[in-house]
């Protein structure tokens, strides 16, 4: 018995570096994530409305479609993906999407969906982050997961630096690790 309590203290103990691990990701990523709100923000703010339906090419997104793409995304991957929740009806669900919105009732909707998605992750166990999902057929990680909502984040917000200068106007000022 007293060679059992001693395996039991000792692989706890083995197990601490792990977790501490996993809750720094989390932090680091939560630190990421708010920069990132802060930048597409100004982003948003920095563009005109009345270019919002701007389109680079055709076939594109347009500002404030990109700008709305993003939040669903967010949502979709923190609630829905790797919170279980049902996942919203892209044909019928207006509430993450341009629809008649104003570019102060986007603005307002972005942040919304960030504070809700910093939320959900701040309060994520991060013993799950090694969980697998399927992800379009890959079968991926809730870390992998939260690190392809980044680069989803970081994607779409190029294409809205890109709407900017192509009507003539200059991004803000890139702002490091967003």
């Amino acid at each position: 018995m007293k060679n059992l309590k001693y395996l039991l203290i000792l692989t706890s103990v083995m197990m601490l570096p792990s977790f501490a691990q996993e809750y720094n990701f989390i932090k680091e990523y939560l630190e990421r994530l708010e920069k990132s709100k802060e930048y597409l923000i100004l982003v948003a703010e920095t563009m005109p409305e009345d270019k919002y339906e701007f389109k680079a090419t055709p076939e594109s997104m347009s500002f404030s479609e990109n700008l709305m793409h993003i939040g669903w995304a967010m949502d979709w991957h923190s609630q829905s993906l790797m919170g279980g929740r049902e996942a919203r009806n892209w044909n019928t669900d207006t509430e993450l999407k341009v629809d008649n919105k104003s570019k102060k009732e986007m603005i307002y909707k972005i942040i919304e969906t960030f504070d809700k998605t910093i939320e959900f992750i701040s309060n994520f166990d991060p013993n799950r982050l090694d969980e697998r999902l399927d992800y379009f057929g890959a079968n991926r990680t809730k870390r992998q997961i939260l690190l392809l909502l980044a680069d989803h984040i970081t994607h779409h917000r190029g294409q809205m630096l890109v709407s900017m200068r192509l009507n003539g106007l200059k991004p803000p000022r890139y702002v490091l690790y967003q």
